[in-house]
């Protein structure tokens, strides 16, 4: 093989083979729905934690959204209509990432905003928000932004 012949095959490789990071869209969007039960909760948090380390978050932030997923799920679960799936939409942005969590209702109640399980769901995710929608659907948004200040 010559040097001319090599030069195209390197140059076609990802750029993740070569170990440089991969460009990817503005934001990008992922979508997981499931049984609104408990026991898939566990999906829902390893998905989180993956697609927060995809966006260079630091471990203690993405702790910090696993749990607050998964509190949120567990105030949608709560009042989940029998049958009903959770739905869980991801959008990545460059330093952030906003997951609202829904489920179908018999009847909505939005969460109190102040009580203490409010204010640590706050805390935890950055911000957060709730809301009452069509047809008893019920939703919880968090958005959290990566710290940019970075050691080392």
């Amino acid at each position: 093989m010559t040097e001319e012949t090599t030069a195209p095959a390197a140059a076609a490789v990802p750029t993740a083979v070569r170990g440089e990071p991969v460009p990817r869209a503005a934001e990008d969007r992922v979508t997981i729905r499931m049984p609104a039960e408990g026991a898939y909760l566990s999906v829902l948090r390893t998905a989180t934690a993956g697609l927060a380390a995809r966006l260079d978050f630091t471990l203690d932030e993405i702790e910090d959204l696993r749990i607050a997923v998964d509190e949120a799920c567990g105030l949608l679960l709560s009042q989940a209509a029998p049958g009903a799936s959770l739905d869980c939409d991801f959008t990545l942005g460059e330093d952030n990432v906003t997951i609202a969590v829904s489920v179908l209702t018999q009847r909505a109640q939005l969460p109190a905003r102040d009580t203490f399980a409010w204010t640590v769901l706050a805390a935890l995710a950055g911000s957060v928000d709730a809301w009452a929608g069509p047809g008893n659907q019920l939703t919880v948004l968090l958005r959290k932004t990566r710290e940019l200040s970075r050691s080392g």
